[in-house]
């Protein structure tokens, strides 16, 4: 197969700090997370070949990002506005292929570092929200 659709994939944020996760109604788009890693370059007047050289450094577990179908009165688009002006770390997980044999959960803790609304007047109106990953992320084959 060559490829597979994302359609279904799910953004859940830790309702309460004990681990019980509860979807954000009406993502339409996601992304992440967008890992990194430094390189750390240790060239040297003897390196080979006159090619520079480098290590591994630090890791970035990077962002995730979603466009949201916003309704102001859904909670869980509330809730991220919270989660937005607290000031401790929160756990969000991706589902992708939810109750499929491939299903793959990512949870992360993150803070929101971007929060955003749009009303056009001829669209629908839209949230953007950026999660800044702390720490690593873990995938988990949940199939």
């Amino acid at each position: 197969m060559a490829g597979t659709d994302a359609f279904g994939t799910q953004l859940l944020r830790d309702s309460n700090g004990s681990g019980t996760f509860v979807e954000i109604a009406n993502v339409s788009d996601l992304s992440g997370p967008s890992r990194q890693r430094e390189a750390i370059e240790v060239t040297a007047h003897d390196s080979p070949d006159k090619y520079r050289e480098f290590i591994k450094g630090l890791k970035d577990g990077g962002e995730v990002s979603a466009t949201i179908n916003f309704r102001p009165g859904e909670t869980t688009h509330l809730a991220l506005d919270a989660d937005f002006e607290e000031d401790d770390l929160r756990a969000y997980q991706i589902v992708a292929l939810p109750g499929d044999a491939d299903e793959l959960t990512c949870q992360f803790n993150a803070l929101i570092t971007d929060l955003g609304d749009s009303y056009p007047i001829d669209d629908k109106m839209s949230r953007e929200v950026t999660f800044k990953i702390s720490g690593k992320p873990t995938f988990t084959a949940t199939g």
